[in-house]
């Protein structure tokens, strides 16, 4: 998997027809998110779009349980807030990393950080993708596409 920052403000007209067309609504039925937000209003928005397009999605509120819960419930695709508390999203990555189960899951940082210093830790903790807030979920599901393929 290559490294995708920011894309909605990168990607061109192209890669979108190519995204798209990778995989259809029909193969991301059923697919296993583990969506890590420690606001309870942001996790329950993005729960409900989520399942509304077909997702299963499990829950965490801090870097820790999703550790714990991306081992138990082997995820398809991870999404992570970077600033979680108990344990950040940057730590959980790295240590999703390191499970041999979980190593090529792809992980989104999901967050309201713009900044070049979240990138380059989300990068250098193993994230795959960095989106910011708030969340086009239609965009979210190209993304999660393309990650998969």
């Amino acid at each position: 998997m290559t490294w995708m920052a920011d894309l909605r403000s990168t990607r061109s007209r192209e890669a979108e027809d190519w995204t798209s067309d990778l995989m259809t609504n029909r193969d991301l039925k059923d697919l296993k998110v583990l969506l890590v937000e420690d606001v309870d209003d942001t996790r329950l928005f993005m729960r409900l779009e989520l399942e509304q397009h077909g997702f299963i999605v499990f829950e965490s509120a801090d870097g820790r349980t999703a550790v714990k819960t991306a081992t138990r419930e082997r995820p398809d695709i991870i999404l992570m807030d970077l600033t979680l508390p108990v344990m950040d999203g940057f730590a959980a990555a790295r240590l999703i990393r390191k499970n041999p189960t979980l190593k090529e899951v792809p992980i989104i940082a999901v967050t309201a950080h713009h900044e070049t210093d979240f990138r380059a830790g989300a990068k250098n903790s193993g994230f795959d993708a960095y989106v910011t807030k708030p969340i086009d979920i239609d965009w979210l599901k190209e993304l999660i596409s393309g990650l998969l393929i």
